[in-house]
Formats: C-alpha cells, structure tokens, sequence
C-alpha cells in the first residue's frame, strides 16, 4: 500500500449501504401473500418466487438488446408456466413483477447510523457510489434510498464501457474526483466484483462487508481488510492513515 493518506472511498450499493437482498425478500413475501389470496395458488406461489429468484441470480442483461423490465417479466412468465404449466399468462407476471419491485424499492432505505456516517467522512474525504447493473434499475434504487446527496459523484456500471471489476471503471472513478488508484479504497459486500477490481485497479486498499461471517473459497481474491459492518469503516480508515504517519 502507498504512503499518501486516504482521499477518497469508493461504496458499494447493494447489500453495503442498503439491504438489498432483505428488500428483495420483503417483496417476494407480498408475491406469495397475493398468489395465495387472489389466485389460490397454495404452494405454488412459495415455488413460483424460489424460481424467479433462482432466475434473478443467474440474470445476464445486455442493455442494448432488451429491456429489464421485459426481461424481469418473462422471469415471473417462465417461473408460472414451469411451476402450473398451460399457457403463458403475462399479465399475472406483469402483476407478479410490479408487485415484487415496488415493495422491494419501498424498503431501500439508507439507515440513519450510515447516513451519519458518509456526512461525517465526506468532512475529510470524497465519496463516490460504484454500483454495477442495469441502469434504470439502478438509478431507481438510488432514488428510492436517496442517497445521491451524500456524494461527490455516482457512477453505474451500466452507463459505463466496463463493470466492476474491470480496472477501466476504476480508473473512470478515480479520474472523476482527480485522485490517483493509490488515494482510493474500495468498500463492497462481494469479492469477485468489489475486491477483485479494487485489486485490479491497483488501489490503496479493499475493504470486505462479511456480514454473515462467509468463509470465502481458497480461489477468493483477497480483500486487505474484512470487517463485519460498513459502521466499522471511519475507524479502519484511521487506523490506515495512522500507519501512513508511522511509515512517513
């Protein structure tokens, strides 16, 4: 690691600053509540969304050739038609889908404690929010949690040439706020993507979010530092400044 003191952090959205997946959760609950009710659909529905979410996982979306909430609406499609057979029945996965994300956009919130925390670092340095997937669905997600004003600069992989981890957006970041790789850390929940392209970019440092205590594989990139909550950053980022004044 360089030996010039931090000047800018790089965050995560998903499941860093807001809980994406208990949001996501949330949502598939009110699916099952309403395939039940509505449709008496009794354990099919519980079937339907481990289906949709199986989909959501394994989701490869290309901007210019579909759009997401096409693609997100034949996941509910495909999931009922495996699940019940028949014919297709796009206006319940129409239902299923405006259901699933207006609940789960409805629980994207940026907790108050966080809040607190991204005023108090951008006081000494500059924050920028990286966040790789589709654009409209991400800008609808940072509207939702209204987390825009709490930085200097948002960049979302799909705006962009390359996605996380490619080192191009990393330096896309880096430019944006005229800082140099060696001036960065990178905070983010997933190792192939966050940690990986904070290696890839050659940064002062990688910060894990381990909330579950995962034991990674032994193929892992390897993040510098691991902590179990984003609340535990400001003093890490201390104690890596400090051992800069010890080294200096």
């Amino acid at each position: 690691m360089g030996l010039s003191r931090v000047r800018a952090v790089f965050f995560d959205l998903d499941n860093t600053l807001i809980d994406t997946a208990g949001a996501s959760r949330r949502g598939m609950l009110e699916v099952i509540k309403l395939l039940q009710s509505k449709y008496h659909y009794k354990e099919e529905a519980e079937v339907i969304c481990d289906k949709v979410q199986v989909k959501l996982s394994k989701e490869c979306f290309h901007p210019y050739n579909t759009c997401i909430t096409d693609l997100r609406t034949a996941h509910w499609e495909e999931a009922i038609q495996e699940t019940k057979g028949g014919a297709a029945n796009r206006e319940l996965a129409e239902e299923c889908y405006f259901l699933w994300k207006s609940t789960r956009l409805q629980h994207m919130t940026l907790a108050e404690d966080i809040k607190a925390m991204l005023t108090e670092l951008r006081k000494e340095v500059r924050l920028l929010l990286l966040t790789n997937g589709d654009r409209q669905t991400q800008r609808e997600k940072i509207e939702a949690c209204a987390c825009q004003s709490y930085f200097d600069a948002v960049v979302i992989g799909g705006e962009q040439r390359e996605e996380k981890p490619a080192p191009s957006i990393f330096y896309y970041c880096c430019n944006l706020l005229g800082v140099q790789p060696g001036d960065c850390v990178m905070v983010g929940d997933t190792l192939e993507t966050d940690i990986q392209g904070g290696l890839n970019a050659g940064l002062k440092a990688t910060v894990w979010i381990n909330k579950n205590g995962i034991v990674p594989l032994k193929s892992s990139p390897v993040p510098h530092y691991i902590v179990s909550s984003v609340l535990e950053l400001p003093a890490l980022l201390e104690n890596i400044d400090r051992k800069v004044s010890i080294s200096t």
